[in-house]
């Protein structure tokens, strides 16, 4: 969003403009309503194309323009004047101004997702809540692989949108940083001050724009939330500022300029794929589009597009497009989520848009004008510091505080986990179920989000690869162990965690998401993974540890497939075990067409119809047994009946959610299946245990 304040003019400058319309009106005036105006038909645009097209418009891009347009131009009027920047008084001021309408946002927000979200989203939902409040969230979304394209927002996060915010956040952090350096310079070596500003915004428009294009090549995904990637669009709009008084184009020619604005952005989403395009080159088509209008400025023409951007209702609602772009999205997702569907309908969608107009207006009269109009907070900056620091409070305190109570309910139902939560260990030769009678299943659907694999140091994940290193932290262990190949094995450290701890082990796992261990693209693996596979594999012949874990077949819950083990998987164990080195093969664990915690959700009541069939997972006799001769060196471990103790493969066994999602098997299930795991790898290995 545009967050810039456009203040009115004690004098006119109308009566000059029309004396000499070549020069350009915009360059004097304070007030713009033309560029208010283009803001309202902007938020419109992101408005009603998130709402019912589920696509972008372009919309945000002319926002962030704006927003360094009028950042610009405040700050060069400053440093011409002779005036001081003031930095800390700025940034003080700026986010009293911001932070109010964004924690009535997260609060609103939050209270909806208590009501209306189901349990599973809700520890992402808190994440990016954090991440909106300290302006973070396009890193958190990054972070995250979001696909912001996807067409069904009913599982997007009602929190997603704050990504652009945040990009603001840390442009109006840096921004005046830059015009500070700038400063510095100009009295340094005597330069004049907007020729010099003139070149440092061309030079981050340049090298940002670069950027821009090969990133989101490479990467959109990632590039799409990138602030690196974004930069430029801010500096087109700081270079449009700076050369504005310069530009003198007579009227007939702003008038042509002002429409083909128009034309431009309001055409961007219709014409433009941008679903793996932007933030690069084709940003410049609704960033450009913008500049036009910009450029035209007040034609005083009834012809000219400033007379219909200069409409008073377009212009109140450009007062309060900061707020409708925040409230739009919440209540869009929240009503999607209600209403268990993925799309708005044409009458629900003006619904959705007139309820957001009406609560923008009433934030903007209510809650923004009052704070930003109150002179005794306005006074001074330790006064703007003290709202700043209310409204990270109520944020921070229900937030915190939710948090604190799903943990504390977790732990205590983890105390109680032995006897109520048996999971595997309740398929164990003389079991005796001692649980309590409607024993809370573990893990709750509130932390389910979070059962992967816990090593006693962070793992190094890189989003963009989708890969993941990790490592117990013991480098002189008596044995060493490495786990290749997707995330399943990823997943199977679990248990040998523990059981590395016990016996002074060095345990470190090198997976990539989707990328079982092979080399052949027959197999259906990407060349990306084989690619992956040849320099990890070459990296662990290097190492020669001890052992490599990996998973073996691949399983599917699609009707028609076949557990299957791929013949570009043995040569890659073969390598290994010709290099001396020992191999352990897990068969993979089952898969359910559809991710379990949201099955359960749907069917509180009943969740057998959760899990899967054992005959529609698993052939009678395992793919391994045909090729295990061939591999003296590799030792096979098949759990499937702690999975599939039957005919079926369930949803929840001993009181335990067997998965997180669709086919990730939960780090509670596997620390229940820790000690049949720890027998199995004795009797393969015949290491001695502790």
């Amino acid at each position: 969003m545009s967050l810039g304040t456009a203040t009115k003019p004690k004098s006119s400058g109308r009566r000059s403009a029309a004396r000499k319309p070549e020069v350009h009106t915009s360059a004097q005036r304070k007030f713009l309503p033309e560029v208010q105006g283009l803001r309202a038909l902007a938020v419109l645009m992101v408005v009603s194309y998130h709402v019912w097209f589920g696509r972008i418009s372009g919309g945000v891009d002319i926002f962030l323009l704006v927003s360094a347009f009028l950042l610009t131009g405040q700050f060069t009027r400053k440093l011409e004047a002779g005036r001081p920047l003031e930095l800390l008084k700025y940034w003080a001021h700026l986010f009293k101004r911001l932070l109010p309408l964004i924690a009535v946002t997260l609060l609103a927000t939050l209270g909806a997702t208590y009501l209306f979200v189901p349990q599973t989203r809700w520890n992402g939902i808190f994440g990016e809540a954090w991440a909106s409040l300290f302006y973070l969230q396009n890193w958190f979304l990054a972070s995250k692989s979001v696909d912001y394209y996807a067409t069904d927002h009913s599982v997007a996060s009602p929190l997603q949108h704050f990504w652009s915010l945040s990009i603001q956040g840390q442009i109006f952090i840096l921004w005046p940083l830059i015009f500070a350096l700038a400063l510095i310079i100009a009295r340094r070596y005597e330069l004049k001050i907007r020729p010099l500003l003139i070149y440092m915004f061309g030079a981050v428009f340049s090298v940002s724009l670069v950027f821009s294009i090969v990133t989101t090549h490479s990467n959109q995904e990632f590039a799409y939330f990138d602030t690196r990637t974004r930069l430029w669009e801010f500096a087109l709009g700081s270079l449009l500022a700076l050369v504005l008084p310069y530009l003198r184009f007579k009227r007939p020619t702003r008038i042509v300029l002002g429409w083909l604005g128009i034309i431009g952005m309001l055409s961007c989403g219709l014409v433009l794929q941008v679903g793996q395009q932007f933030p690069g080159y084709m940003a410049l088509w609704p960033t450009l589009s913008a500049a036009f209008i910009i450029v035209a400025g007040s034609t005083e023409s009834p012809f000219g597009a400033d007379r219909f951007l200069s409409w008073k209702p377009l212009v109140k609602l450009g007062d309060s497009s900061y707020a409708l772009y925040l409230v739009h999205w919440p209540l869009l997702v929240i009503f999607l989520v209600v209403a268990k569907t993925d799309q708005a309908g044409p009458l629900s969608g003006l619904g959705i848009i007139v309820v957001s107009v009406a609560a923008a207006w009433a934030l903007t009269k209510w809650v923004d004008t009052p704070l930003r109009r109150t002179e005794w907070l306005g006074q001074n900056k330790r006064r703007a510091l003290i709202v700043v620091a209310v409204c990270f409070t109520l944020v921070a305190v229900p937030l915190g505080s939710w948090q604190v109570h799903l943990n504390s309910v977790n732990h205590a139902l983890m105390a109680q986990a032995e006897r109520n939560n048996p999971g595997a260990a309740s398929l164990f030769p003389g079991y005796v179920d001692r649980s309590d009678p409607g024993a809370a299943l573990l893990p709750t659907l509130a932390t389910i989000d979070d059962e992967w694999p816990h090593y006693p140091i962070p793992c190094v994940q890189n989003t963009e690869e989708d890969t993941s290193r990790c490592t117990n932290g013991n480098i002189s262990g008596t044995k060493s162990i490495v786990a290749l190949g997707s995330s399943h094995s990823y997943v199977l450290s679990t248990p040998v965690i523990e059981i590395a701890a016990k016996n002074n082990w060095q345990l470190s796992t090198i997976t990539k998401g989707g990328c079982p261990l092979g080399d052949d693209p027959s197999d259906g693996i990407s060349e990306g993974c084989i690619e992956f596979n040849k320099s990890v594999l070459e990296e662990v012949l290097a190492m020669k540890p001890d052992l490599v874990l990996t998973s073996s077949t691949r399983t599917d819950a699609r009707p028609g497939y076949v557990e299957r083990l791929d013949s570009g998987w043995v040569r890659e164990v073969q390598k290994l075990n010709e290099a001396g080195i020992e191999v352990l093969a897990v068969r993979d664990t089952p898969r359910t067409l559809t991710p379990v915690p949201q099955c359960m959700e749907e069917s509180p009541a009943d969740y057998t119809g959760c899990g899967a069939l054992r005959d529609e997972i698993y052939p009678e006799i395992s793919p391994t047994d045909a090729v295990a001769p061939s591999l003296p060196g590799t030792k096979f471990l098949d759990f499937s009946s702690f999975f599939c103790p039957d005919t079926s493969c369930p949803a929840v066994i001993g009181n335990v959610i067997v998965y997180k999602d669709d086919n990730h098997v939960t780090r509670t299930f596997m620390e229940t299946l820790t000690p049949i795991f720890e027998r199995e790898f004795r009797e393969a290995t015949g290491w001695l245990l502790k």
